[in-house]
């Protein structure tokens, strides 16, 4: 029955995206930040006060307190979690036809996990292989024509469009490929609290490494809200059409914090 409701809602969410954000016309072209309506304004600069809030309160002084811990740990610890983040990468490589690539993060994973002692050390950098770009259910789809949608800010989350929560159901409803994982190499799975846990470090681990750059976009910013939405969009942008990092902070896309490199 949740399931049913699940699949209901995305179908719901992915038309609503369709028509919003494209005026029917699903080119990814068309598909530019400046025209994805921020149609609920109001309610999203609630939202990103909530969440500037308990940003403040909560996640900024873990934050803090993380970058005290020696740097071959920070490191190992981002280095697991860039490996974890292979198990939504390759599938949505094979989505979207990029079977070349898939290929390669198959055993980029492979190696890190094996060799690079589940991905603490990346060893498949260090012997040639190209640089890793992360895919998500939400380029998938804005591959596949659907539009984005209008602009939203999701509690503890951050920013987003209606297709990339769209696209987040989809790890609920089929399974996210986290749980799907052999443990031990036998049919134990990881459980919903070691996914959590894994959220949480990689929220964690992204916020010691922003902690300056926000202060001072915020600082800089005569409208901090305006700032990130544009931020977000145009890195959603870069990350869909897979060009060039040029921003010059990272971006929170479902949890996750997407590293992008400075001018």
């Amino acid at each position: 029955m949740n399931k049913t409701l699940l699949i209901s809602l995305l179908v719901l969410l992915l038309t609503f995206s369709a028509n919003a954000g494209t005026d029917g016309e699903n080119n990814l072209s068309k598909n530019k930040p400046t025209q994805i309506k921020d149609c609920f304004e109001g309610l999203n600069r609630s939202t990103f006060a909530l969440n500037q809030g308990l940003d403040k309160v909560i996640l900024k002084p873990v934050a803090k307190a993380y970058r005290t811990l020696p740097s071959p740990v920070r490191t190992g610890t981002s280095n697991v979690l860039v490996n974890l983040s292979s198990l939504i990468t390759i599938p949505n490589n094979i989505l979207q036809g990029q079977l070349i690539t898939a290929g390669v993060n198959t055993g980029r994973f492979i190696i890190n996990t094996t060799v690079g002692i589940l991905g603490i050390f990346d060893v498949a950098e260090k012997i040639g292989f190209s640089e890793y770009e992360k895919e998500d259910y939400g380029q998938t789809l804005a591959v596949w024509g659907v539009g984005p949608g209008c602009y939203i800010v999701l509690p503890v989350l951050g920013p987003s469009t209606i297709r990339d929560t769209a696209g987040s159901f989809i790890n609920v409803m089929g399974g996210d490929p986290y749980y799907n994982v052999s443990a031990h190499g036998n049919n134990q799975y990881l459980d919903r609290s070691d996914y959590m846990l894994t959220k949480t470090i990689t929220a964690i681990d992204f916020r010691s490494k922003t902690i300056d750059s926000f202060d001072n976009l915020e600082k800089n910013s005569l409208d901090f809200y305006a700032s990130v939405k544009s931020l977000y969009l145009q890195d959603r942008q870069r990350k869909i059409a897979n060009t060039k990092k040029n921003a010059t902070i990272e971006i929170l896309y479902e949890g996750e914090w997407e590293e992008i490199e400075t001018q």
